[in-house]
Parts: structure tokens; sequence; C-alpha cells
């Protein structure tokens, strides 16, 4: 078919596929009315691909409930190179496709697709063509979202041709460019009447011009279907172009209308089914005959297609309800195989004129086999069908509760909660609970209210059958109640938890006594024995949820312990579940190297996985996320990006009753002042952390910001409030030995008591404390205190060495505020500075992805292995690596294990911090909100 006109299409379709010969891939989204020519300028730009591999599927309405439907159909001609990949990718790969194997994760799915179009295309630009994609499959969707998404340094080109409305934000297709495929004008639209119908006359091509907008089909289908006819400038009632096919197919035979209708309900293209069909309705060779001649319908081989996609759907929406039913009847007559078991489900389904329990149970094997090979989108779809055609109340509920669960393991937490109250329509609360696995509080721990999320979890744990899942939920309601900063509920979590574990005789009972010392934070009682790296190794071992957050590991000085515990578990979770490596670990990581100095490796960690965690709908991952960056952004003086990461964390966490995640970014805000010499803001911000009652307060945040709030007070006069934040600190560390605690304490009563001797002493003490210098910043602040106390006593010489440590560490870390602060006391003491620019390890600039790539390169991971890890294409990956080589000064891959990757390879030079879209924002001093406003201390 000649596409007439469309030269600025054409002229995209060039510069789309020249970028990706010159390896920079790009998704370009065409969208428009039907009949607007989508489907014949993908085809254009498949022809004129020259030099191009392409591949090419498109989404059909009865394969959209089919879990990776449209994925089979474009990968079929390269399925033998799957077995090439990675062996966790392939396997992933190939369960998804339906070769067998345990469930895979969704994202490591998309992670081998991606990888095994980057060695396609490393071979040969690649194309790649997506027809109707609003009616591909959702797994399918998800799937090329997370490719289109990763194309910038791939010679790919994705073409997608979606419906009517342009691509939303935040939706599949967003963030490549988007094209509307408008009218033709009018000298191309003359062309198409006239190639259409060459013996219209000038009348009938001024009518058709007239009526059709410029629609390509429009313009061949209106000629001669009397939808023009009638006095100028009136139409017949409704859309001219769906008229005019109707009436085309009208005018043929009762046969022949048949078997339209049956390749409609089928909509594959199976010639080999549609013929079968169509005969046992009665439609035989004399009807594919005049199906032919009428131009509706093509054979190409052994598929067979309508000439418009347009029509296909006039043809199935037109016909008789009864008419359609026995379409779909006969194709699920015609189609045996256990291979088409799913397909033939949905036609009886389409086929059902009421319930029909025996088609609900084979949608619900359906929705099983999709769940199985990661296509839980799909899954819900079957379920939901099923629940539909389910006669009996409760089989209705429990097949609305799976599928609640499955709309949960999806990613689409709306629908889950959605699908959760239908389900107790139906079913009583117990019984939903039951079967979803406790989903209602897991859904408001991750997304809606703590309180109620441990009220949930209790109550619908005691439904659950399976003794370790109701287990993982009693954590998780720990967790909640920790988070909202309730002490109480903690309590009685931790109850219910031990009574489960010894009750079931799990292995988690022999780790109950670590577990509650985890968790004690009754400072009259937490006098127990140092917790030790095996027992948080013990804890790392068993479920995800009974590792404590990263706070607890700090208060109690184990954040080396709980990094190497969450460190083996990305080691695990790295070939399996990539998304869950960095989504899970990261958040609970960045807060321990941040005090442990490392905060090139926290930035680098927490940036990426909030790219990631936006990306999946991880609300909580990421809200961690932008927590640890607003702590490091203010420990770095960026005032700016403090307040504009808060907000978000603030938007968040305010109205979920996330104490935790609000007292830390109340203390972020609190530090930032504190450092920027604003000390009775500062102090305002960190006094709500124990205000009772207020949306901040949480005694373990509160501990850990006590240093802070204390010097806050001091430089405010405020020195009852100092005193107390030191009594909080002694009582900790008297408690449990923790030395961080201690050294606090010591350093706060030298600045609060007026004996110098003392004073000293105390100095002295908090500087040589056992343990205290592994958290160099807090080390080095003490340093800054004690100099800062010298040099007012005029001891300048013992000042100057204090103050020189202080400002070597603040350096290196790249804690401008606090560095300035050094130099400025070595100043007043008497030495001359020269101020340089702090920056880490004097290193050069790398991107957080870039150090990630780099650091993973360091342990010898293939490019392929830091792909699947970081959800990048390989040769992003082996761009990443080059350039990270060039920066660094290393001449090898393997020179970068001589790299130290903690110790500071990482800065941002350009003003910039990282948004949640992987984008930077300048630190102007604008905030994102759209009202322009921050929230305030009270």
């Amino acid at each position: 078919m000649n596409v007439h006109g469309r030269d600025f299409e054409k002229a995209t379709f060039a510069r789309v596929l020249r970028g990706a010969r010159e390896g920079s891939g790009a998704t370009l989204t065409l969208w428009g009315e039907p009949g607007s020519g989508k489907t014949a300028l993908l085809e254009h730009a498949a022809a004129t691909a020259t030099g191009f591999t392409t591949l090419s599927c498109r989404g059909t309405r009865v394969e959209e409930p089919l879990a990776f439907a449209a994925l089979h159909a474009l990968l079929r001609p390269v399925a033998d190179r799957i077995d090439a990949l990675p062996a966790a990718q392939a396997a992933a790969l190939g369960a998804a496709l339906g070769r067998g194997g345990a469930r895979p994760d969704r994202f490591l799915i998309a992670v081998a697709t991606l990888t095994l179009l980057s060695e396609l295309a490393a071979e040969q630009p690649l194309l790649i063509t997506v027809d109707d994609a609003q009616w591909l499959d959702g797994p399918t969707t998800a799937c090329l979202a997370h490719v289109a998404r990763r194309l910038d340094n791939e010679p790919v080109a994705l073409l997608v041709a979606t419906g009517q409305e342009a691509p939303t934000p935040g939706g599949p297709w967003d963030g490549g460019t988007a094209l509307e495929i408008g009218g033709l004008d009018d000298t191309a639209a003359a062309a198409v009447v006239r190639e259409a119908s060459p013996h219209a006359d000038a009348e009938t091509v001024r009518r058709t011009l007239r009526a059709a907008g410029g629609n390509p089909l429009a313009l061949r289908e209106l000629p001669g279907s009397g939808a023009v006819d009638g006095p100028e400038g009136q139409t017949a009632p409704g859309p001219p172009l769906r008229r005019a096919i109707a009436a085309r197919v009208a005018q043929l035979a009762a046969p022949t209308r048949t078997l339209l209708l049956v390749a409609a309900a089928e909509d594959r293209g199976d010639q080999r089914a549609v013929r079968a069909a169509a005969a046992l309705l009665g439609a035989t060779e004399p009807a594919w005959q005049d199906a032919l001649d009428s131009g509706l319908l093509d054979v190409e081989g052994d598929r067979v297609r309508f000439h418009a996609p347009s029509v296909r759907t006039v043809v199935h929406d037109h016909a008789p309800p009864a008419e359609c039913r026995r379409a779909h009847r006969a194709l699920a007559d015609v189609l045996t195989g256990e291979d088409r078991a799913d397909l033939r489900a949905w036609h009886r389904a389409a086929a059902a004129e009421g319930p029909d329990d025996d088609v609900a149970a084979q949608l619900e094997d359906c929705a099983r086999r999709s769940g199985r090979r990661g296509g839980h989108a799909s899954a819900v779809a079957g379920l939901r069908r099923a629940a539909d055609l389910t006669t009996s109340p409760h089989g209705k509920g429990r097949r609305l509760a799976l599928a609640a669960r499955a709309a949960w393991e999806a990613g689409q937490v709306p629908a889950a909660r959605d699908l959760l109250d239908q389900a107790e329509r139906h079913a009583s609360e117990e019984v939903v609970a039951g079967i979803s696995g406790g989903l209602r509080g897991l859904i408001a721990h991750a997304h809606g209210d703590q309180e109620s999320a441990h009220r949930l979890l209790l109550r619908d744990l005691r439904a659950v059958a399976d003794r370790g899942r109701a287990v993982e939920l009693a954590c998780v309601a720990v967790r909640a109640a920790w988070s909202a900063g309730a002490g109480d509920r903690q309590t009685e979590a931790l109850r219910v938890l031990a009574g489960l574990a010894t009750d079931g005789d799990l292995p988690e009972a022999a780790l109950l006594p670590a577990l509650n010392q985890w968790w004690d934070t009754d400072r009259e009682t937490s006098a127990a024995a140092p917790l030790t790296g095996d027992a948080v190794a013990r804890l790392g071992s068993g479920s995800w949820p009974l590792l404590p957050p990263a706070p607890l590991a700090l208060a109690r000085g184990a954040e080396t312990a709980l990094a190497d515990a969450l460190r083996a578990r990305l080691t695990a979770l790295r070939a399996t579940d990539p998304t869950g490596a960095l989504v899970r670990t990261a958040p609970q990581t960045a807060p321990l190297d941040i005090a442990r100095g490392h905060w090139t490796e926290a930035t680098a960690d927490a940036t990426e996985a909030l790219r990631v965690a936006e990306e999946t709908g991880a609300d909580h991952a990421a809200s961690l996320c932008r927590a640890a960056l607003a702590r490091l952004a203010a420990l770095r003086g960026e005032t700016p990006a403090v307040t504009a990461l808060t907000d978000r964390v603030l938007e968040r966490s305010v109205p979920c009753g996330t104490r935790d995640l609000t007292a830390t970014a109340y203390w972020a805000r609190g530090q930032a002042a504190l450092f920027a010499g604003r000390d009775t803001e500062a102090l305002a911000w960190l006094r709500r952390l124990t205000e009772p009652g207020h949306a901040a307060a949480h005694p373990t945040l509160a501990l850990l910001a006590a240093p802070d709030t204390a010097e806050a007070a001091l430089r405010a006069g405020a020195k009852a409030d100092a005193r107390a934040a030191l009594r909080t600190l002694r009582a900790w560390a008297d408690g449990t030995g923790a030395a961080w605690a201690q050294a606090a304490a010591d350093s706060t009563a030298a600045l609060l008591t007026t004996d110098a001797d003392e004073a000293e002493a105390l100095f002295h003490r908090a500087l040589e404390a056992s343990g205290a210098a592994r958290r160099p910043f807090d080390h080095a602040r003490a340093r800054l205190l004690y100099g800062a106390w010298l040099g007012r006593a005029q001891r300048r010489t013992d000042a100057l060495v204090q103050l020189a440590e202080a400002a070597e560490t603040f350096r290196r870390l790249g804690a401008v505020p606090l560095l300035d602060r050094a130099l400025a006391e070595q100043e007043q003491a008497g030495e001359g500075i020269r101020r340089p620019a702090p920056e880490p390890s004097g290193g050069p600039v790398l991107t957080p992805r870039a150090w990630q790539a780099a650091r993973l390169a360091a342990e010898g991971l293939t490019d392929a292995e830091i792909a699947a890890q970081l959800l990048l294409g390989p040769r992003t990956v082996h761009h990443l690596v080059t350039d990270a080589l060039a920066r660094l000064g290393v001449a090898a891959r393997t020179d970068l294990a001589r790299v130290d990757f903690t110790d500071g390879t990482y800065a941002e030079t350009d003003g910039t911090y990282p948004k949640a879209d992987g984008t930077h924002v300048k630190t102007d001093g604008t905030c994102p909100k759209t009202d322009g406003t921050h929230p305030k201390p009270e």
C-alpha cells in the first residue's frame, strides 16, 4: 500500500533510524484516530529500514489476557538465541515464554529481553515495531516499556502505534517521542481517493475529502458507500468510516459475514483456526473467495488479516451478540492441544451467556499458569473474569481475593485494594485475608497508615494457614509498629511472633533471642550482651522481614554487621531478583554507609535504588532513598536539595503515619540548618523528634539525632534541651554499650561542663572510645568541637592539630559546611589557610550509575551481569564502564580492583542533585512543589 503525503512522519522515521545506526536508540510512539494510517506507517518504516534487523508484534483483543503473548510473537524469530543469555536470564525469559521452570521475577524477564535485543543490535541495528499497543497483554507492555526507557546507548529503534489517545504521563510509553498521526492534506487525500476509486468523478472526490477529514481509511472506504451521498454538506448520522465499513459488510452474503466474524473473533491471524471454525458455522470455500474479493480480508501464507484494524473492530462490534458468541464457541472447539488451553479458555469465556463454573475453573487455571510465568497482570484479568462467571458467593470472593494478590504482585496497588473490597462483599474478611495472604495489612504497611497496618496484620495472620507466611506477617507488624513509633504495639507484635514461631516449631524460633534484642528499645532492659555479627548473620539468613531497619542497627552500633548481612542478601538476590536486590537492600545500606563514611557508595546506591523504586511503584523504598539522599545533602551543605527531597518524603510519610521517615526528614532539615549556622531554626526542627504526639516524634530517630539537638540547643542558648539530649545519649550508652552513644554523650557533656579539666578528659574519652573512629564524620566532628574548645582556651597549637585532622576528614567526605567551620577555626587560631574545594579522594567525577557499573566491574562481573543488576542494557553498561575507566585513569577493567570504591570516586560538581526520575535539578533554591511552599517547624 502506498503511503501518500506524510513527509514529516517519514522524515521523523528517517531521523530515528539514523540515530539507531549511530548507536543512539529511541522510542517513537504514533497515536491517532482509527484509520489514520498508523499501521501503514509502521510497514513503511520497516520497508525503508535498510541494514536493520526487524522484529514486530501486534496487540490483539483476544490475546490481551494471555501473559507474554505479544512478547512471544516478537521474539519468535530469535528464540534460538535465548539459551545464550546468562543462565538466570535465560531461565526467566524461557519461563515467561512457556518453556517451564520456576516462577521468574517480572523485572528479570524485562532485563533478559533487553539483553537479548541488545545482543542482536550489536550485530546489526534493530528495528522493533509494535502495532495496536493498546491491546498488548499487560506483562508484554511492562516488559517493552522497561526496554523503551533504556535505549539511549543501544542501536535500537522502537516504533509503537497505539490508540487514539496521546501517551499519558507515567504511562508505559511516556518518556519517548510521541507523534500524532492526523489527517492528510488535500493533495495527498485526493491521491488516496483516486488510487482506491479510480473511476470516481470530481464531485465524489470532493464530497469524500469533505467527509473523511483526511483519514486515509475513510478516504478509501467512503466513495460509493452512500455515506457521502445526499444534499450538500450533509452526511448520515454517526461516524462515516464505521458506517461505510458496516455497509460494505452488510452487502456480503451471510456465510461471508460469518467468515469475517470468525476472523475478527480469532484476531490472531491463524488461517487454519479461522478456516476450521468458520467451516463449523457453514462458511466454506465460496465464502473465502467472496471475502477476498471484497478487499476486506487478505491472506498471506498461513496468516489472515483485515486490510485495516478498524475493519476488524467494526465487523466484531456490529455483529449481534449471539453471533459473536457462536464464533467464539466454534473457535474454542477447534483450538485443541495443551499449548492452546489458555486461548481456548478465553474463547469459552467470550462464548458464555451467563455464569459458568466450568469455564471459570479453566480461567483460574489459566491465571495460575500466567502467575507461574511472571505474568501477574494477566493473572488478574483471568481471575476477574473467572469471578464474573462463578455462581457461588464464596467462590466469587475467593477468586477476587486471588486476583487482589496477583494485582499486588503486578504492582497494581489501587486495583489490589479494589479487588479486596469486592472480595469482601462476597466472602468474609477472614476468608479473604487467608486467601490473599494478609494482603490488606501488607498494602497498608507499604502504601498506607502504619498503625492500621499493625492492626490488620495481627488480625489477618490468624487466618493464614501457612505458618511461615504468618510469621512474616508478624515481622512486618513489628516493623509497622516501630515505624509508627508505637512501642506498646511493637511489644505486642513481638509477643505474637514468638508464639507463632514457637508453636509452629519453625526455624525462626531459634532466632527469637537475637530478634528481641534487636527490637528492644527499653533502656532499662536493653543491657543485654552486645549484638554480635553472628546474631545478625543468623537473622539475615532467615526471611527478609526478620532483619530490622537500619536506624536500629545504627542505634546499637551494629551498622557493619547489618551491612554485611544485607550485602550477603544482595549477592543471593542478584541472580534471581535484581529489582528486589536494589529496592530492598540499598535503602537500608545507604544510612549505614553514611555513618561509616562511605558517602560515595551511599549516594550511588540510593540514587540507583530510587530510580528503580520509582519505576516499579515501590513508594516506601523510594521514600527511604530520598530520606538518605536528604541526609547526605544536609551533610554536604546542599540546602535546596534537602528541602526538595524532604518535601517528597513528607508528602507521603505524614499522611501514612510513617514517623520514622517523617523524623528522618526533620532530622535532615535540622542538620542542614545547624551546619548553615541557623541554630534556632535547627533546634525547632529537631525538638519535634521528641515532642509527644507530633508526626515526627520517634524514639530511635530522636536518639540518633540527639548529638545534633544538643549542639543546636547549646548554640541557641537552650541548655535545658542540651541536657535532655545528653540524658538520652547517656542512658542509651549505659544500657547498650554502643560506642557512638558513649562518644556523643562525652562530647556533649564536655560542652556542658564548666570544669576545664573535666571537659578535656571527656573530649579525650570521646575521641579514644573503642570503635568511635569507625564513624569518621562523627569522629571528625568531635575533633572539631574539641579543637574549637582548645582555641577558645588559647591553646592554639593543640587546637590546630585537632582542627587539621577534622578538616581533612570533612574534605575527603565532601562535608562542605563543617569543612568551612574547621577552616574558620584554624584561621581564628592563627593558621594561614588556603581553602581547597572539597573533592572526594581528589578524585574524578562519576555519575551514580557509572560508579555502580565500575564497582561491579571491579568485582569481576561481565557487562551482561552488571546490566542485569542495574536493569540496563549491556551496551549501556559498556559505555558506562569505558567512561569510568577514562575518568579514573585506569587502563583496563582488571585494574578497577585496585580502586577504593568505598572512599570517594564520585562527586557532583555541577550543582545538581538527583531527582526521582533519574534527572537532575539545579540547586538554585527553587522548590519543586507546585504551590511553592515547604513544611515549616511549628
